[in-house]
């Protein structure tokens, strides 16, 4: 009966637009009173939730996007891309996607990267041809393999809730199939372009040499290759990893760039504190409402109850996909992975499922939520910055959520393009 109240209260609050921390946390603290439980379970659940040390890596990697975003980064990114791809048909959508994965591997965050992407490309492309809708769906989907890219603050998340898992080896657990996710999507993408004739209308792309774009792009191209490239050698962990990736996003906006000022230096603090503060918050309560399922006994009923459909393993796990991928239309990442993880954890080790492999099979469905619609966090994003409705994209974002189900169907049958590359660096 209690545990009924618990999701239902949640579920109440989170469609009457109370925020997500919020809702979590006043859930499991009337789980606690109706319960009979001592109200101290809330304080002490609220500080153990935060008080690990990899967490510190959260707010880091999210000032390093902040930094990266206000020193022009993403600008030269698609300066050099341009270069490189050209200006036919599809080209300078494929340039957002090849940006967006650059991205990814500094800001770690699909919303965030759809943001400066969607600014930096959106008019561009329209001038060279491309529908609103279309750019939005391009940039939404192409911001959704960020999280997939270490350095990901989702894999921090999950990395720090799973006991046996790494955040080095789910960091390099990710690469091959973000990559793998970034060129699916870019399949669906240059074939809509060619046959609709989409782009190559303005072929002007400022005159800029190869090798010129390169220098220029150079700094935020060495970013990603500071941040795994560090914890690889050994020379920092993670999270000596991003208060590194901090100072070196500083050197180029101050020293390099020259494209930010002190004012700059203090709006970017302030965005990345209430950016963390929001985040942490969420991670806090959201242990409460975690604790108040474990304790009323839920999670194992609602475990024996999927495991008693006898789908067996893969009809569960495809079961699983359905699940976290409805859910990711409505949530972000971390939410998802604080709320389900304590339901989906027992499965995974009921079929003797890799852990790590599983953390990036979830994070492929979370991600291919953020960019299906209706409720889209990416498509939000995107969506605002192109000035359509999600509505409109539809047709054009239907296609890509499929090659995105093709590469995450590829990782499920084939784990190795996971685990290979951290099982041959010896951290599995």
């Amino acid at each position: 009966m209690t545990g009924g109240i618990l999701f239902a209260a949640f579920l109440v609050m989170l469609l009457g637009g109370v925020p997500i921390g919020v809702a979590l946390g006043l859930a499991g603290a009337a789980a606690i009173v109706l319960s009979d439980q001592a109200m101290m379970a809330m304080p002490t659940n609220v500080s153990a939730g935060i008080a690990k040390y990899p967490l510190i890596a959260l707010p880091m990697f999210i000032l390093v996007g902040c930094v990266f975003d206000r020193a022009g980064v993403a600008l030269r990114l698609v300066r050099f891309a341009t270069t490189l791809v050209g200006a036919g048909r599809g080209a300078l959508a494929s340039v957002s996607v090849l940006v967006a994965m650059v991205m990814g591997g500094i800001s770690g965050s699909g919303p965030a990267t759809a943001a400066a992407v969607g600014k930096v490309m959106t008019d561009g492309m329209v001038r060279d041809g491309y529908p609103r809708p279309f750019i939005a769906s391009v940039v939404g989907a192409a911001a959704a393999v960020d999280i997939l890219i270490p350095p990901s603050i989702a894999f921090i998340i999950y990395a720090v809730m799973v006991p046996g898992v790494s955040v080095p080896a789910i960091f390099m657990a990710g690469l091959f199939p973000g990559l793998l996710a970034g060129v699916a999507i870019l399949v669906p993408i240059l074939l809509i372009s060619w046959l609709r004739d989409f782009g190559g209308r303005n072929p002007d792309r400022g005159g800029l040499s190869v090798w010129r774009a390169f220098r220029e792009a150079f700094w935020g191209l060495m970013a990603p290759v500071v941040i795994l490239g560090g914890m690889r050698i050994g020379a920092f962990t993670p999270t000596e990893a991003a208060v590194m990736a901090v100072f070196y996003g500083l050197f180029v906006g101050f020293v390099i760039y020259r494209s930010l000022t002190l004012r700059d230096l203090y709006e970017i603090l302030v965005e990345a504190g209430e950016i963390s503060a929001v985040i942490l918050m969420v991670v806090a309560l959201a242990t409460v409402f975690a604790w108040a399922t474990s304790t009323l006994g839920m999670v194992q009923p609602v475990v024996g109850a999927i495991l008693g459909l006898g789908l067996g393993e893969y009809g569960t796990l495809a079961l699983l996909v359905v699940l976290v991928i409805v859910v990711g239309m409505f949530l972000d990442g971390i939410s998802i992975f604080l709320i389900l993880l304590p339901l989906l954890l027992p499965i995974a080790r009921h079929f003797g499922w890799d852990p790590t492999w599983f953390g990036i099979i979830l994070t492929m469905k979370i991600a291919i939520g953020q960019f299906t619609p209706p409720m889209a966090v990416n498509m939000m994003v995107s969506c605002r910055i192109a000035g359509v409705s999600m509505q409109t994209t539809i047709p054009w974002v239907s296609w890509m959520v499929l090659a995105m189900l093709a590469a995450l169907a590829l990782v499920i049958a084939l784990p190795g393009i996971a685990l290979w590359l951290p099982r041959s660096m010896g951290m599995l």
